[in-house]
């Protein structure tokens, strides 16, 4: 996921959004604790779009 994909969308779709990626976090987080995750590189892909949508929920509420 890309900044330019998520900055034209709305409040709303973001936070919609941000509550998926946070949730997916959450699982891939208890898959480590389990020892059941494979590619722990997903934790990082994820905390990082986690914070593309957050820094495109401030730019839209700035506005």
């Amino acid at each position: 996921m890309n900044y330019i994909d998520i900055k034209e969308k709305g409040e709303a779709e973001l936070m919609e959004m941000l509550k998926a990626k946070k949730l997916e976090l959450f699982t891939l987080q208890a898959k480590q604790r389990t020892m059941q995750l494979t590619n722990t590189s997903e934790l990082r892909v994820a905390k990082k779009d986690i914070a593309r949508i957050q820094t495109a929920l401030t730019s839209v509420r700035a506005k």
